[in-house]
């Protein structure tokens, strides 16, 4: 057998097992969000009766915890698991996935659902920031966006098939069968990392404190402003789009599901584009992608009353946010200098940020009864400031280069 086949070959398992928990933690995090009005209804009985639209703002709360976990968890566990041997920690945390995805599964309150949500986010942003790393190694110099982008192609895949497919089996047979199969997912997943994925050392030299020093790094904080401001007018979008169709398009509730589909497949094919963008032009990509994110979002909120027009700009939205996924991850990368571990991982914890301040301001805006399109134009609003808040870093680094 020649060997550059066999290791090739080796290569692709690992990638495809470290996708498959990907996969996973997309449908974990997506799910919900096309399954509100079920979940409010199940949890939420009382308020439900009384108030259908105060019922689906406080289950975004659902969505901003899992958030909460990813923030918290990113830095944290990536930082204290760097010295170990990174297909051993990344054993470790689908395996958390699993029993915490579990949890959502069984437990029967919308206060102890929401601690499993919680805990179900805290792996979420070590397992990307690490598998990245690993995927950035087996695919070799200069390919840094696209093993990123890899990794969040299983991402992006289950926001084609899995949230969707989710979502139907929430609304034929109860919203906890959409979490089932997450845990299914992360089973799966579990078990091929460990026979697939190759052993990679980590640094024994790395600890907590030292990975610490990334945040005394100014420039890391404006590119977690990017994905934490910018990046939450998506999520401010997404976290309501199941009213978005049935209430403002007057879709029935199967529509959820295509619309779904139809933001997943931008986002499988924006995520493909940004990594080939990011290698090309990192720069570029971020300020125009934060620009189109903006525009894009502020014509969904204008024609978001008639299905078609609803359908072709949740598209583009789901594909100029991806766009800016990798792109964010790789600059991230390269301002961090050693600290590449947490920084990977912190790529997710500001993405998360703004998974939790679209939910969370999504919800208000609804909740004070500025209707379901409000969530729209506070994405586009976010996106602006992103868009600001890339322009002072790119003009930030200029200005050191000049210096």
């Amino acid at each position: 057998m020649n060997p550059s086949n066999s290791s090739r070959g080796a290569a692709k398992w690992a990638l495809l097992s470290l996708a498959i928990g990907s996969f996973g933690i997309g449908m974990t995090e997506f799910v919900m969000m096309g399954l509100l009005p079920q979940i409010a209804q199940d949890l939420l009985p009382g308020l439900w009766r009384t108030s259908h639209e105060d019922a689906i703002a406080q289950s975004g709360v659902l969505i901003s915890l899992y958030a909460l976990g990813v923030v918290i968890g990113a830095p944290t566990i990536a930082g204290l698991v760097a010295r170990f041997p990174r297909h051993r920690v990344m054993i470790g945390l689908a395996l958390a996935l699993t029993v915490f995805n579990a949890l959502t599964v069984v437990l029967p309150s919308f206060g102890l659902v929401g601690a499993s949500r919680l805990l179900a986010g805290l792996p979420h942003g070590a397992y990307f920031g690490i598998g990245a790393l690993v995927a950035a190694d087996v695919l070799g110099p200069g390919k840094r966006a696209k093993g990123v982008a890899f990794i969040l192609t299983g991402l992006t895949i289950a926001n084609v098939v899995g949230v969707p497919l989710g979502t139907f089996l929430g609304q034929q047979w109860g919203w906890r069968s959409a979490f089932l199969v997450v845990t299914v997912v992360f089973a799966i997943a579990t078990v091929c990392i460990a026979r697939f994925v190759p052993k990679h050392p980590g640094d024994a030299g790395r600890t907590l404190r030292s990975e610490l020093g990334v945040f005394r790094v100014g420039q890391v904080w404006l590119t977690l402003g990017i994905g934490a401001i910018g990046f939450g007018g998506f999520f401010a979008v997404y976290s309501y789009v199941a009213p978005l169709v049935t209430e403002v398009a007057g879709s029935p509730e199967w529509a959820v599901p295509i619309v779904l589909v139809i933001v997943g497949l931008g986002m499988t094919v924006g995520n493909l584009l940004g990594g080939y963008l990011a290698d090309r032009d990192l720069r570029l990509t971020l300020l125009l992608g934060m620009g189109a994110l903006a525009l894009v979002l502020w014509l969904l909120a204008l024609l978001s009353f008639q299905i078609v027009l609803l359908a072709i700009f949740a598209f583009a939205v789901g594909l100029v946010s991806s766009v800016l996924s990798p792109a964010i991850q790789t600059r991230l990368m390269d301002v961090a200098g050693d600290n590449q571990s947490i920084a990977a991982a912190m790529n997710h914890s500001a993405l998360n940020i703004g998974n939790s301040l679209g939910a969370f301001l999504g919800g208000v805006v609804i909740a004070v009864g500025w209707g379901f399109t409000a969530p729209a134009w506070i994405g586009a609003a976010l996106a602006v400031v992103g868009l600001a808040i890339t322009a002072v870093a790119l003009r930030a680094d200029r200005v050191a280069v000049a210096v």
